[in-house]
């Protein structure tokens, strides 16, 4: 049986809203003038399969939904038994692809598909069954949560750090930034890069969008553990390195893994470090307000980047065809990030100040 004690973290909850919040945004990308759905908006789930697919489209559609699926279990755990609450993780997100897919009816761009939500339900499912055995990790008693209870901050404050960093993690799976380059709105509102591309431009940019993040996000790292360790921060930055790696390997094959490790981000990374370890050994005033500093200093020198014609074939298979759904999440967590992070690390600052 999951069951709640009365200190149960609500990180799976969190994080279920969270992944169920992208999956929205990207079901629905790009957002356009609306249409006229017609009638029998549910024809699309009786109708003939559909004619072009392909079994990298019902697989990825399928990993979308398998961690709504896994959190969705802990998630429903108060008061609830596993199997009731694999049920429940299976209808909830049922119905999140289904009303997902009805929506796509008034949108020029996309189509709505019952093959669609057959492989969103068997993601779903197979994420549910493994929340089954496993999910119990994220609950009271559970490795996870005994490991958060050690190491991160308690109560809603540890679980939105813990939010924030996966979608950070989620965010550097976008092939089109700067390394840990976040904040960039124009592809948002349609707006032009402001300067034109020259080679000493960009890698100024790399530069310093990667000095910027490794402190905004280090501080806020910092301060969400209750037994801070050098350690453990650097191996979030080791992760989100790794994040990138991959996806860059999954969509550039033959050396694609390395794409990001430009000669910018590179001394990036090695002035972050230095940077940060300055900063840290600051006093928590001056360390928070350099932080956000970081963050708005991080926000406009991405927006104010010159696009990078180099990855334009990269760019363009990331916005096209299978990867489209990715292409939308992950550009979501990518512009929004920064912005929930600051009045995160407001908070943070006056919790401090509480202590």
């Amino acid at each position: 049986m999951i069951r709640s004690g009365p200190h149960t973290t609500q990180l799976a909850r969190h994080l279920a809203i969270a992944w169920a919040l992208l999956i929205a945004y990207a079901s629905l990308h790009p957002l356009g003038e609306f249409r006229a759905a017609g009638d029998h908006l549910l024809d699309f789930l009786t109708a003939p399969w559909p004619r072009y697919w392909t079994r990298f489209d019902v697989v990825a559609n399928a990993l979308g939904y398998l961690p709504l699926g896994f959190l969705l279990v802990p998630a429903a755990a108060p008061g609830l038994r596993r199997t009731p609450a694999l049920l429940l993780a299976i209808v909830l997100a049922s119905g999140l692809s289904i009303n997902l897919e009805l929506l796509q009816h008034y949108l020029p761009s996309r189509v709505p598909s019952n093959l669609d939500v057959l492989s969103n339900l068997l993601g779903a499912a197979i994420g549910a069954l493994i929340g089954w055995r496993w999910g119990g990790v994220l609950n009271d008693g559970g490795a996870l949560a005994r490991w958060r209870t050690r190491r991160i901050v308690r109560g809603h404050t540890g679980d939105i750090a813990l939010v924030l960093l996966c979608l950070w993690w989620v965010a550097q799976i976008d092939p089109d930034t700067p390394l840990f380059g976040l904040g960039d709105l124009r592809d948002l509102f349609g707006l032009p890069p402001p300067v034109d591309f020259t080679e000493r431009r960009y890698r100024a940019v790399e530069i310093g969008a990667c000095i910027c993040a490794m402190v905004g996000v280090g501080v806020i790292g910092w301060h969400s553990m209750r037994a801070r360790s050098l350690w453990l921060l650097a191996s979030g930055f080791v992760i989100a390195l790794a994040v990138k790696a991959g996806s860059g390997a999954v969509l550039v094959p033959g050396g694609g893994a390395w794409l990001w490790a430009t000669p910018g981000a590179l001394v990036g990374l090695l002035a972050g470090a230095l940077a940060l370890g300055v900063v840290l050994w600051l006093p928590a005033t001056l360390r928070f307000a350099l932080a956000a500093l970081a963050l708005l200093a991080g926000v406009a020198l991405v927006n104010l980047a010159p696009d990078n014609p180099y990855p334009s074939a990269v760019s363009d298979a990331w916005r096209a065809g299978h990867f489209f759904n990715f292409s939308g999440l992950t550009r979501l967590a990518s512009a929004l990030w920064p912005y929930f992070a600051l009045p995160y690390l407001m908070a943070l600052q006056a919790r401090e100040g509480r202590s």
